[in-house]
């Protein structure tokens, strides 16, 4: 029987479990023996490599994170481990590997895969939705529910009680959380890296929205700003708001899988291994347009993410701070 092993690398994300559930059941519809690698790349390192049967995923698909682990490997960036690796996976006649994960987890797979012949098949996966080269990554829509929930609830505290709220959203470098957060809840800023905007050029609009009759703010603030403090003394200091911070950081990788994350976990991992079982062995399988395609590490890892041109257009209209009706 032919093998085939996943692993997770990088931040966990809520999605996860799902594709871990439909791998091992998907493997034994195509007569593959399924493995598990615990601990991402260091797993391999380690040997932490296990035969994954049905029991294995069973009750899984309603939980976040990942039942085998994630993790960050400095060791793997040496070509000594890495050789320790594939060794690990030859003992056991595995040649094929799935990897959950973002493009530096890529990269070091096809330096992995042109030193050991095991054919991989990466699956973009990280809330920051910051991976070039697909539209949609594992555990996004996951992360924008939650936040959209803990924004819903502040808002209600917002308005019983004349205050401001910021609330910053994680994202690293890209601000795709926090612009489609801010558009969808109807907040009255937004932050973000992609649209480069002085908070303090809001103090006419919202003087004015406060004599129109505004009695609170909601914020939302890119984590990549590193100004959320800055932000809510602004709102005490020069519009007299009693102001208040909430980071929601990890909770927003956490929580029970969306509907469309599980439905999305399905179709990442049955295209991922129908590829592998085509032939392709260096690849990752990417969204686009509603539809998914295969592309090499280089589109994927070598250029820079850059969010999509109509979502940034929306947010400059909604967040101008020259909007308002003076």
């Amino acid at each position: 029987m032919e093998k085939i092993a996943i692993l997770c690398s990088g931040g966990d994300v809520s999605g996860m479990n799902p594709a871990l559930k439909r791998f091992v059941e998907y493997a034994y519809v195509q007569g593959l023996q399924p493995y598990f690698v615990f601990d991402g790349y260091e797993g391999l390192i380690d040997n932490r490599i296990h035969e994954a049967h049905y029991h294995d995923v069973s009750g899984i698909v309603s939980r976040g994170g990942t039942k085998i682990r994630s993790a960050r490997s400095a060791r793997f960036k040496e070509a000594s481990f890495r050789a320790i690796a594939a060794e690990n996976l030859k003992k056991r006649g595995i040649s094929k590997l799935i990897v959950l994960g973002g493009d530096g987890s890529f990269r070091g797979m096809e330096r992995f895969h042109h030193e050991s012949g095991i054919a991989f098949c990466g699956i973009p996966s990280t809330i920051d939705n910051d991976i070039n080269g697909t539209d949609y990554c594992l555990g996004v829509d996951t992360a924008l529910n939650i936040i959209k929930n803990a924004v819903d609830a502040l808002r209600d505290t917002a308005s019983s009680f004349r205050r401001a709220f910021v609330i910053e959203t994680m994202g690293r470098n890209c601000g795709y959380l926090a612009l489609v957060s801010a558009i969808t809840s109807g907040a009255e800023m937004c932050l973000v890296p992609e649209i480069p905007i002085d908070y303090t050029e809001y103090k006419g609009c919202f003087e004015s929205q406060i004599r129109n009759g505004r009695d609170y703010f909601i914020a939302i603030v890119s984590e990549a700003l590193q100004n959320t403090k800055e932000v809510s003394e602004w709102f005490e200091t020069e519009l007299g708001f009693e102001s208040r911070i909430t980071l929601l950081g990890h909770v927003q990788r956490g929580g029970n899988p969306t509907v469309y994350d599980r439905l999305m976990a399905y179709k990442f991992i049955t295209y991922a291994m129908n590829g592998l079982l085509e032939g392709r062995t260096n690849s990752v399988i990417c969204y686009n347009k509603s539809h998914f395609n295969f592309k090499t590490i280089d589109e994927v890892a070598l250029n820079p993410y850059r969010l999509d041109e109509e979502l940034v257009n929306l947010g400059r209209e909604q967040f101008a701070p020259s909007r308002c009706q003076m």
